[in-house]
């Protein structure tokens, strides 16, 4: 077999754009160098790996993730698909087993015949080669200097961290209550209550934890929705009470009451024999960590399976680099995908990868690629990556803002975003039909 797509990086992105490459009856080389290689964050060689959360945002339907999803769903995506054959109770979100999706993905693309995978570090880019940069927010060392390469400018680098995650025969169940915020879904998070005393007690033990390397984390720029908690407690007494500790809508069932204060844990797999503390993200010491978690109610005597932490996060100054096609404007057939191309978020990731890979495709067959309609949340995207101010550019989650307004005002909120879902989703048919679609039958897979 003779490749004729590169892809580099077998995460969320590297993997959906190989899918999409083969799907189309395009060979393609897929590179991922774990784990003969790792990285701070990754604790496996599988394939798209989650290392932060386990959710892919809302399901409510005329979301802004639930019409990304939609238009995922519609272009085929093998990795929204197994996403969902992974679920676990998360109310009105998706979240997955993230063990058990990242071998379902793991499998499916190793039995694919048109994808020859290549277990090394890449580190050279041939810019007339057709090739998908999808590396991660953990870009080794050798192939960032590679791409700066590339770009002809220095990367830019924000700090990104995880949540702990606690086993959940630790937790004190009578102290604890489950329910869904606004009771939107099922009640499937484990909502820990605090008095304004135990929120005190806990706001004074976390700002006076010691950090990883404090002096050194002191000048870091974090991704404003990525946090850590320590940081936000700076920010004032009551600015965990607005973010992620906010208890507005979720009454506590036993007093009929919202607490002054919560915690959610969101269950980690299937078994359910694991939790993560919901934006609880933090560079606290290990030992720090422990002791403060378990200031907790329901968390006193918690077992942590996994400490928070922090990792580099990697991304390029994409609209100064790239087309709404993901192409670098100045070498074309290098496109890039995932977190690196300045997208925030799983479902983000796989999108772009799934773009990718359709355009990739594309270049393949000697055809144009086509970029995907500004009103679609795809195109939102997009549009977002190649043309924001490139001296302010940080990494961006879908959300309404980004979608263009209607013309005419609708004040009704709910409205509002429906209409948009219903315009982005016609749109972005019409272009899938033109674009999108696989027009010659492909080589069998395996399923």
């Amino acid at each position: 077999m003779t490749p004729r797509v590169k892809i580099i990086g077998a995460g969320l992105a590297g993997a959906e754009a190989a899918w999409q490459c083969a799907r189309r009856g395009v060979e393609v080389e897929l590179w991922e160098m774990r784990p003969v290689r790792s990285t701070p964050a990754h604790q496996t060689g599988d394939f798209a790996e989650l290392v932060c959360s386990n959710s892919l945002k809302s399901d409510s339907e005329n979301t802004a993730p639930w019409l990304l999803k939609e238009e995922m769903r519609r272009a085929g995506s093998l990795l929204l698909e197994i996403a969902r054959a992974c679920a676990v109770p998360a109310g009105h979100a998706l979240a997955v087993d993230r063990l058990t999706f990242a071998a379902k993905v793991t499998e499916t693309i190793s039995k694919e015949p048109l994808i020859k995978i290549q277990r090394e570090e890449f580190t050279q880019v041939s810019e007339d080669a057709i090739t998908v940069l999808a590396s991660g927010p953990l870009t080794s060392d050798a192939l960032s200097q590679e791409i700066a390469r590339l770009s002809g400018s220095t990367h830019l680098f924000f700090y990104d961290s995880i949540s702990p995650i606690v086993e959940s025969d630790s937790i004190d169940m009578s102290k604890v209550y489950m329910a869904a915020r606004y009771d939107k879904g099922t009640a499937d998070y484990i909502n820990c209550p605090m008095s304004k005393e135990e929120y005190d007690t806990f706001y004074d033990g976390l700002l006076s934890a010691q950090s990883v390397e404090e002096k050194e984390w002191e000048k870091l720029n974090y991704f404003e929705s990525c946090l850590p908690i320590e940081e936000i407690a700076r920010r004032g007494r009551d600015t965990l009470r607005f973010g992620p500790m906010k208890p507005v809508g979720l009454k506590d069932p036993r007093t009929g009451k919202s607490p002054y204060a919560v915690v959610q844990l969101r269950q980690e797999n299937l078994r359910a024999d694991s939790y993560n503390l919901v934006g609880f993200q933090n560079h606290l010491k290990f030992g720090e960590q422990a002791k403060v978690m378990r200031l907790i109610p329901g968390l006193e005597n918690a077992r942590f399976l996994r400490y928070g932490q922090i990792h580099r996060n990697t991304y390029i100054n994409a609209p100064t680099l790239l087309s709404e096609a993901l192409q670098m404007k100045e070498y074309p057939n290098v496109l890039f995908a995932g977190q690196i191309c300045g997208v925030e978020g799983y479902v983000e990731s796989i999108a772009t990868g799934l773009l990718a890979g359709i355009q990739a495709s594309a270049l393949a067959q000697n055809l144009t690629p086509v970029p995907p309609p500004r009103a679609s949340a795809f195109g939102s995207l997009t549009n977002y990556i190649a043309h924001a101010d490139p001296k302010r550019f940080q990494p961006a989650n879908i959300t309404f803002d980004l979608l263009p307004p209607l013309e005419t005002r609708v004040r009704d909120r709910q409205q509002r975003h429906k209409q948009q879902c219903d315009l982005a989703l016609k749109d972005f048919d019409q272009w899938w039909e033109r674009a999108g679609q696989i027009k010659e039958p492909v080589l069998p897979h395996a399923s």
